[in-house]
């Protein structure tokens, strides 16, 4: 059996990577050999998904403990079991994160490859580690005369060079876990219309966790454990006016809105209408009244006349009490990602667009107010120096205490103090990936099992 040991990366970002990881600041604090180390595990854990699956869940609409129950008779049905074992008993409370539920996850399994094989897209085979079907419009190749019903091995397409509506694909792929098809290969590839649905039911995944396709659309939500803690590093108050500059698809919005009660008003932006519409299904299906999503480019946010009062964007300068950024990135930190067939130049374009947000971002904010700048990458580039730039360049910024302050602190590298780098919260899977090879409990291990993130909250003084 093939399991996938490291990300597939393109050599020149590899090297990148190795430098940010082996900075001379980092070679200085750990050692060579502990710094490579660490780098290595990056490249393994990266490719795997978390040993958990992390749902934020709606206590504004109901308490924690009756969620958690719902949930397990909801996951209940999904095994078919008959027996009286409490599954709500896997389903484990953040012990620092109230609004948090914790579920394991079971793998790398044991699981025999087979003859007939289904190849997807990189996207679809990392949703496919992390609990999902294979829907039909991720199915690249599948073989010639495939029925549904046929047992089939999934693999996923690291490279992007499967052709769509291919009978086999000898390129490079790693399994993902056995299922079923739900249709005939002419259903997904020999139509008009684009082919929609499961066309792959998992049954015998590499990982096995549950689906979430329907469950408790309301009160469950699937999100990865930093993006929840960007919504309480925020601190959103009841009554406040707040900006989610690059919102879509609206899971740090909705949470921003819930944890204001949804009295006060949260505004969305995002570039792509599409998103934009989405933001608004989510806020809907989650009862929440304050968010207001517009198509725009928070670049171009601030209006030119700061006494004008304008409900929709471009806003006046100081028109929000507080304002979270968390800036388009070359999403290095993403798990499970299995490669990546970006460019180190296409990875090197996002921080001067990082800083343009800024500029609108710092702009946007009313003095004492708070600026929360997260990312999911790991380069320093995008992270601890785009915090030395900002102080740098807007002196009315201070870097802030984080609460809940559950990752690591600040990568070395970028010339801040240890001080400063005692503020940020970067989570480094790295650190922690030994820990999933014990028995460590799940809620002691899971601050540290994540996909990779950074936060600063800065005051504007």
């Amino acid at each position: 059996m093939s399991i996938f040991p490291r990300i597939s990366l393109k050599p020149e970002v590899t090297e990148y990577l190795k430098s940010v990881f082996l900075n001379k600041e980092v070679l200085a604090a750990v050692g060579h050999q502990e710094a490579d180390c660490r780098f290595q595990k990056l490249l393994t854990c990266l490719s795997h998904p978390p040993s958990y699956t992390c749902v934020r869940v709606s206590t504004h609409l109901a308490p924690l403990e009756e969620i958690r129950h719902k949930l397990g008779e909801e996951l209940k049905k999904q095994t078919c079991s008959s027996s009286e074992q409490d599954v709500s008993a896997q389903i484990l409370p953040h012990p620092r994160i109230t609004d948090v539920l914790l579920l394991p996850v079971d793998g790398p399994r044991a699981v025999e490859q087979l003859s007939s094989e289904v190849v997807v897209g990189a996207q679809c085979g990392s949703a496919v580690l992390r609990g999902a079907h294979v829907f039909a419009p991720g199915i690249l190749a599948s073989p010639k005369y495939m029925k549904a019903g046929d047992v089939v091995s999934v693999f996923s397409d690291l490279e992007g060079r499967c052709t769509r509506g291919a009978t086999s694909f000898q390129g490079k792929k790693v399994f993902v876990g056995n299922g079923v098809a739900e249709m005939d290969r002419s259903s997904i590839f020999c139509t008009d219309e684009p082919a929609r649905g499961v066309g792959v039911r998992m049954v015998e995944p590499l990982y096995q966790s549950p689906s979430f396709d329907g469950v408790l659309p309301s009160l469950a939500f699937l999100q990865n454990l930093p993006s929840v803690v960007v919504g309480h590093v925020l601190g959103p108050r009841p009554g406040e006016r707040i900006l989610d500059m690059c919102a879509a698809p609206g899971g740090k919005t909705c949470h921003i809105a819930a944890l204001m009660k949804d009295q006060g008003e949260v505004v969305a932006l995002d570039r792509i209408r599409n998103k934009i519409d989405r933001i608004r299904q989510n806020a809907q299906m989650l009862h929440l009244q304050s968010v207001k999503a517009y198509c725009f480019n928070s670049t171009q946010a601030v209006s030119g006349d700061s006494a004008q009062e304008n409900e929709g964007p471009p806003f006046p300068a100081e028109s929000f009490d507080r304002v979270l950024l968390d800036a388009p990135c070359s999403g290095l930190g993403q798990r499970p990602n299995m490669g990546s067939t970006w460019s180190l130049k296409e990875i090197c374009s996002y921080p001067p667009l990082q800083r343009k947000l800024f500029h609108a971002a710092v702009r946007l904010l009313k003095k004492g107010g708070v600026l929360v700048y997260s990312t999911c990458t790991v380069t320093l580039a995008e992270n601890e120096e785009q915090v030395a730039w900002a102080l740098e360049t807007f002196p009315c910024l201070t870097l802030q205490p984080q609460e809940p302050h559950v990752g690591a602190g600040g990568m070395p590298g970028a010339g801040l103090s240890p001080e400063q780098l005692r503020l940020l919260q970067r989570f480094s899977p790295e650190l922690s990936w030994d820990q999933t090879e014990t028995t460590t409990p799940l809620q002691c291990r899971a601050d540290g099992d994540t996909i990779g993130f950074f936060i600063a909250k800065f005051l504007k003084n």
